[in-house]
């Protein structure tokens, strides 16, 4: 490990050589960037994260100064991939720079790909506000290549988000959206019901009942097959127990559905909070008699 180190800090001392020296028969600034490369490629074998990814900045700045953008973007996705394993921040602000290169260059989807990539690194630091702007960046760069697909990814997790944030009619109208679109298709109908299920929980946290009752009616609408479905009546019944104001009956209606489709932590999170909104509204009333 240390031979590696000291070879990719031979070549790091070369390539700085060629740009303090005159390129009368070549281009210097071509010698040091296959001179930093070579650098990075020891360090990253050293596992030298720090020195890989600082050499793959230096080899963008070369690539940058014979207007080569690919490889210039190309050379900052590498040293973010390095500064992954040790520093998230800069990480981000090197895929930010890979990206505005991409843009200049019209490649819309590898900048997609890469808003994507740091709306995950958000993601895992518990950042959901980055997350949710760097996701809508990705939605709107993969639709405007029509990768669909990929940009409903993204739309769903902006949408997840929202709901943890309790921006719920953010939520509601991004799964709604999603649900309209995927019925036109036919790989993605089969996921509307899904949708239009995370879209009524969303609604069931808003308290409103109204809201939820004119909803189903309107997903029924939207797609006539969803009434026949369980998550229609999983829907239908929490309404009915939250317009009730009935917490054992809202309770063993999730324990039913669970029992068939196991819920995950988002739509338990969910559930929960309106279980604590009912039990509030039950003590209230206790209070009051």
């Amino acid at each position: 490990m240390t031979d590696l180190v000291a070879r990719g800090e031979d070549y790091e001392k070369k390539a700085e050589k060629k740009l303090n020296g005159w390129g009368l028969f070549s281009n210097k600034y071509e010698d040091a960037a296959d001179l930093y490369d070579k650098a990075a490629n020891s360090f990253k074998l050293a596992k030298s994260w720090d020195k890989a990814a600082i050499a793959n900045v230096n080899l963008a700045s070369c690539h940058l100064k014979v207007d080569s953008k690919h490889e210039a973007a190309q050379a900052y996705v590498d040293a973010a991939v390095c500064y992954k394993k040790i520093n998230i921040k800069e990480a981000i602000s090197c895929l930010e720079r890979a990206i505005n290169l991409f843009l200049d260059i019209g490649r819309f989807n590898m900048s997609a790909r890469y808003y994507k990539d740091i709306a995950e690194l958000y993601e895992n630091e518990q950042n959901y506000e980055q997350a949710m702007a760097n996701y809508e960046k990705a939605s709107e760069l993969f639709q405007s290549e029509d990768v669909t697909t990929s940009a409903n990814q993204c739309k769903q997790k902006i949408a997840q988000f929202a709901a943890q944030l309790e921006q719920y009619p953010r939520a509601v109208e991004i799964y709604e959206e999603i649900a309209k679109h995927s019925l036109g298709n036919n790989l993605l109908k089969y996921g509307v019901k899904g949708h239009l299920l995370n879209a009524g929980l969303c609604q069931l946290c808003r308290g409103d009942v109204v809201a939820i009752t004119n909803s189903l009616e309107r997903y029924q609408e939207l797609d006539p097959t969803f009434s026949g479905t369980r998550e229609y009546r999983f829907l239908a019944d929490l309404a009915a127990s939250v317009d009730e104001e009935d917490v054992a009956k809202f309770t063993d209606v999730v324990k039913e559905f669970d029992s068939m489709t196991p819920l995950d932590a988002w739509k338990t999170t969910l559930l929960l909070r309106v279980k604590e909104a009912l039990k509030a509204k039950e003590m209230e009333e206790d209070d009051l008699t």
